[in-house]
């Protein structure tokens, strides 16, 4: 008789941020000026110590070196132990260019560009220039090398003299609103001169606010000031309240809830998905608003997706998703404002994956959007855009809903559907995309299939793209503009984390060659690997019409479309 082995069960201490680090550093960590204004209760407590061993590491720092780049997405925190943090405070539109970010500055090719690459791209696939290796005469370097790789600026005085700026000195942090949130980041800093940062991944972070009342009502006051107020005030709802003076939008900011559904890990889930049937990806989701519940607040999204439901014979069937910006309730309130027969949530909402809301109550929707003098909705009824989307959804066909909801493909501003009765396999598409892309094409004719529509693995370009919170580089990065999610060949180092962290499969690796087709390999390592860097869809943005797949299509088949334009949705899967 056999029995069955006796394993270990993993322990937090083996999935460590820093696996080097032991008690010395945490001793060093503990006592570091950066945690001076923690309760010093919790601060000599084993619990800290255990949380600084599981979830934060050393990043020592040069001069020049970025820590964090304006409009890339995190997931820690860091405190200053030594040295100083310069934080840029332009605007976008007048600050750091992106070539000086590590980012590839679009050039968009004119007619007899567009048209010499026909004849001019290179025999080879995934050709480089080997030279391109020895350096670069850029503004931006890099240094390090695997994950530590980090860019650097050269000229710090000058980028200083330039750029508006504030200093950041030891004892102080950053970073904390984009790692809670899993959002973008709002500013660039970068080192005025060399120093130790400790960086905390979120999970730390989280228990930290959990043990220190102090550090969490710091990080909320600095979360409501900086980023709440902002969130605000670029709503539809409240736009109206930007005239007047701040005094109405601090009033609504301090009034709001903030509330954090689902897990915030879950990037690499959304693959098992796929297999689940409609039940199972209910019950997997977390239920934000039941139907049927006291309608008593309105839910604006602010990351992540959700998905709007109701009651169905004996189960439920999805009605609409939801994403950044979004509200859900405020057809209920405007229906109870005044009325003596109050009506519940007409829908239930869930949370797909992990979500953060900001909650409003009734009370202030009434104050600031029903009974304010300047409220467009004086004019209009918030049910008309609702009625209309919901018209659009009932429009098409509830499995491909489901289909695109439980497969997380609403996350995408630029998913590629292909509809498999009208095309031909004739593959017009992608040898546009490869002549667009100096013969390499930048996607595969190849994804899950619904009632003959085809998602593509290429790019979609997510609204929340995990792929890119690991990237040691931050070579791959999301555009400040248009939300284009890209690729700077130059400072992709071929870690492949963003291809292992997509999970729509739309990443590939690839091994680059040189002009004689030749590998290039790395000659820093015994085995002489090639060379690989991640390749993905770059929307054609150096192409005049756009994408050349959808352009290239003689039968129509194809569309790029942001998956929250459900009119156009509609309109293209029952044509």
């Amino acid at each position: 008789m056999t029995t069955d082995p006796d394993v270990r069960r993993k322990t937090q201490a083996d999935v460590a941020f820093d696996e080097g680090m032991d008690d010395a550093i945490v001793d060093e960590l503990v006592a570091a000026p950066a945690f001076e204004t923690l309760d010093p209760k919790y601060r000599k407590s084993p619990g800290f110590r255990k949380t600084l061993r599981a979830h934060a590491r050393v990043v020592d720092v040069q001069r020049g070196d970025i820590v964090v780049r304006e409009g890339d997405w995190g997931n820690s925190a860091f405190f200053i132990v030594s040295g100083q943090i310069a934080v840029e405070i332009e605007p976008p539109e007048s600050g750091m260019p992106p070539e000086l970010l590590g980012r590839r500055q679009d050039r968009p090719k004119g007619f007899l560009q567009a048209l010499t690459q026909l004849f001019m791209n290179h025999r080879f696939p995934e050709f480089r220039d080997r030279f391109s290796f020895a350096g670069s005469r850029s503004a931006v370097k890099q240094r390090g090398s695997g994950r530590a790789t980090r860019i650097y600026l050269q000229d710090v005085a000058g980028v200083l003299d330039k750029y508006a700026h504030t200093i950041l000195e030891p004892g102080q942090f950053f970073g904390e609103i984009a790692a809670l949130g899993r959002t973008r980041r709002t500013a660039t800093l970068f080192a005025v001169e060399p120093g130790r940062l400790i960086e905390v991944r979120w999970q730390g972070l989280r228990d930290i606010m959990r043990r220190d009342a102090g550090i969490q009502a710091l990080i909320d006051q600095r979360f409501r000031e900086r980023s709440l107020r902002a969130f605000l005030e670029a709503s539809p709802m409240f736009e109206h309240l930007r005239e007047e003076q701040g005094e109405s939008l601090s009033e609504l900011a301090d009034g709001v809830e903030l509330k954090v559904f689902g897990d915030y890990g879950r990037a690499q889930s959304f693959r098992k998905m796929a297999e689940e049937s409609a039940a199972d990806g209910f019950a997997d989701e977390h239920l934000m608003v039941r139907e049927g519940d006291y309608a008593n607040e309105i839910i604006i999204i602010r990351g992540g997706l959700a998905r709007v439901s109701h009651q169905f014979h004996h189960g439920e069937r999805t009605i609409s998703y939801l994403g950044p910006g979004q509200e859900f309730g405020l057809s209920e309130i405007v229906a109870n404002h005044g009325s003596s027969q109050p009506v519940p949530f007409q829908h239930s909402l869930r949370a797909i994956g992990f979500l953060m809301a900001v909650v409003v109550p009734a009370h202030l929707v009434e104050k600031f959007i029903l009974k304010h003098p300047n409220s467009p909705w004086h004019r209009k009824t918030p049910s008309e855009e609702r009625s209309r989307k919901l018209a659009a959804y009932r429009d098409i066909d509830q499995g491909f809903i489901e289909f695109l909801v439980g497969n997380r493909f609403v996350n995408g501003t630029a998913t590629m559907l292909i509809d498999m009765d009208r095309c031909t396999r004739c593959d017009d598409c992608v040898r546009a995309c490869a002549a667009s892309h100096d013969n390499n094409p930048r996607f595969l004719r190849n994804g899950p299939i619904h009632n003959g529509i085809m998602v593509a693995n290429a790019c979609m370009h997510c609204r929340d793209p995990v792929c890119m919170i690991e990237c040691p580089t931050g070579a791959i990065s999301r555009k400040l503009d248009d939300g284009e999610v890209d690729i700077n060949d130059e400072t992709c180092i071929g870690c492949s984390s963003c291809s292992k962290h997509c999970p729509y499969d739309a990443i590939r690796m690839v091994e680059i060659r040189d002009h004689r087709g030749q590998f290039l390999r790395d000659r820093t390592v015994a085995s002489r690997a090639p060379i690989t860097k991640a390749t993905k869809c770059d929307l054609c943005v150096d192409q005049k019409g756009g994408p050349a797949c959808e352009r290239a299509c003689p039968h129509d088949a194809m569309i790029r479309i942001d998956m929250n334009d459900v009119e156009t949705l509609a309109q293209w899967h029952n044509q």
